[in-house]
């Protein structure tokens, strides 16, 4: 079964519109979704809970329509979308009381036990916390309602490098028996390459790829080399930077000839962001 599948998703602004939008992710695997600024990421997200109204498109979560099936899907999926601006003078106990009313599974034992593996102390207000903490007490919400897709915007933002490798074992144990399933979208690309299965990329409002990981990076090259070598392939580049010893350039792995002779490696998730950046317009 689907965890989560995106067909065709299309909603038009006035200046920024995302483009048939589509991508489908597997239950019981991680997916990053990944993007500059402005890219859609957030668009998406809000879309496919319907947070904001697309203008056209299908939305399946857990083998159901999700518009068909909205207070349904909403009860065994958990959302988090940065830190927490509402009742801010309230303390998190209050809070909580409030927002476990609304979920039919709600499990005050799980709740619990995130407070303690998050360090959360339940009598500070909300406006007492930091923004990683913020982030810790919105995701202690969606693990305690019974969720079968956790969708999570930002994550890991906010977070030291420790309390962030914490949270990445812990996306990772609660995929492993297959019941539960992770669409998260993050800046930081290097969590993605200790944890994510697939990635899908958005750019302008359209997907670029959605791929396992590791096939999804080997799409992709990146070269280095001197002026006279670049000639040879600057039509096939997907975008590239000079520098002192000659320049850097993404390609798509099948428009390589190794037999050019120029230096290449395999890009890391920033970097293919980085260049495809470079040069808009040009898509996979």
């Amino acid at each position: 079964m689907m965890a989560l599948e995106v067909k065709n998703l299309n909603k038009k602004y006035e200046q920024f519109q995302l483009k048939d939008v589509s991508f489908q992710l597997q239950k019981g695997y991680i997916m990053g979704f990944i993007g500059a600024n402005g890219a859609g990421k957030t668009t998406t997200i809000k879309s496919i809970l319907n947070l904001t109204q697309f203008d056209s498109g299908e939305i399946s979560t857990l083998g159901k329509n999700f518009i068909e099936h909205e207070l349904e899907m909403k009860q065994v999926i958990g959302y988090a979308f940065g830190g927490v601006n509402y009742y801010t003078r309230s303390k998190i106990k209050n809070v909580t009381n409030v927002i476990k009313k609304f979920y039919t599974n709600w499990d005050e034992e799980t709740y619990n036990n995130y407070l303690k593996r998050f360090d959360l102390d339940e009598n500070k207000k909300i406006a007492q916390l930091s923004e990683g903490m913020k982030v810790k007490y919105n995701l202690a919400l969606a693990l305690s309602h019974g969720s079968k897709l956790l969708i999570l915007d930002e994550p890991t933002s906010g977070l030291d490098p420790v309390a962030r490798d914490n949270l990445l074992d812990l996306f990772q144990e609660l995929v492993e028996e297959g019941e539960i399933s992770i669409l998260f979208s993050t800046h930081i690309t290097s969590d993605l390459e200790k944890c994510a299965d697939y990635i899908t990329y958005i750019h302008n409002g359209e997907i670029i790829n959605s791929a396992e990981k590791d096939e999804f990076i080997n799409t992709y090259r990146l070269l280095n080399g001197d002026e006279s070598q670049l000639e040879k392939v600057k039509d096939d580049l997907i975008s590239y930077k000079k520098n002192s010893f000659g320049f850097t350039g993404l390609i798509h792995n099948q428009d390589f000839d190794p037999t050019l002779d120029i230096r290449s490696a395999r890009p890391n998730l920033e970097e293919i962001m980085i260049y495809f950046s470079k040069r808009e317009g040009q898509y996979v």
